[in-house]
């Protein structure tokens, strides 16, 4: 006469694995742990977080033991999440990890999650169909569409322009701009037709190594920049493209450069 049911007398409470497996049939003790243990592996989100807080949790217990104030303790915990969180932000790619991008590609990426977050859209490592070489960088904005290719040159030779010659040391570079300039035409076809309209895409080799005596110098067509002056160059460009418009050029890059991996 308690009103409770046989039913609700002999249910036990609910596993933490049905969180990722709701369906799945209950199971013993080591089983559902073994389970859940995989479904945390599996999740990139949080195995992130959970590299991120051991070490802040460390230092928070640490200092806070050694101090004999808590406060001190979570303060530098947080300061020292903080940190790891703005490291692994640098080095993470959306370039999946067996296909690893050079350092240079991870530099300019990096420079490219800003320019994001103000309205531009970005590819990585695309391919141009019909050639052999890849975009590594298709970035379209208010200022128009941009294929940027990253390389890491040695800094110990200068670097220096030479009646419409790029020099590295004395190794001309004049082939890897030709290079960059075919794959921004060839990519600058296949969007256009993908779109039904013409569009330009701008070519650029973004220099990491050598000194440069400018920020950005167009030569053969292609324009040469200080990799560290990625962000700044893309707001040089003098096409005024609106919202519509770079999502619909895009969308069309995405189909017509297909990624490369």
């Amino acid at each position: 006469m308690n009103g409770r049911s046989s039913s609700s007398e002999g249910s036990e409470p609910e596993r933490p694995e049905a969180l990722f497996f709701p369906n799945q049939r209950k199971e013993g003790g080591a089983a559902s742990t073994k389970a859940l243990y995989g479904a945390l592996r599996s999740n990139d989100s949080v195995r992130r977080w959970i590299f991120r807080s051991v070490p802040a949790g460390a230092v928070a217990g640490a200092f806070g033991m050694l101090t004999g104030d808590w406060r001190v303790g979570v303060t530098l915990g947080l300061i020292v999440l903080v940190a790891v969180m703005v490291w692994s932000a640098r080095r993470e790619s959306e370039i999946p990890r067996w296909r690893k991008p050079s350092a240079a590609q991870r530099r300019t990426e990096a420079q490219l999650k800003l320019m994001k977050q103000l309205g531009y859209r970005v590819l990585h490592a695309r391919a141009v169909p019909g050639g052999n070489g890849q975009i590594d960088h298709f970035i379209v904005g208010r200022r128009g569409a941009f294929a940027i290719d990253s390389e890491s040159w040695d800094k110990r030779l200068p670097l220096r322009n030479k009646l419409e010659k790029l020099y590295h040391g004395r190794f001309s570079k004049n082939e890897r701009i030709d290079e960059a300039l075919e794959e921004a035409k060839r990519a600058e076809e296949l969007i256009s037709k993908e779109l039904g309209r013409d569009i330009s895409v701008r070519a650029s080799l973004a220099i990491y190594g050598p000194g440069m005596p400018w920020d950005s110098h167009r030569l053969r067509g292609v324009d040469i920049i200080t990799g560290t002056k990625v962000r700044k160059w893309l707001r040089s460009g003098r096409d005024r493209l609106s919202e519509t418009e770079i999502e619909e050029i895009y969308q069309a890059a995405k189909k017509a450069l297909p990624p490369r991996y």
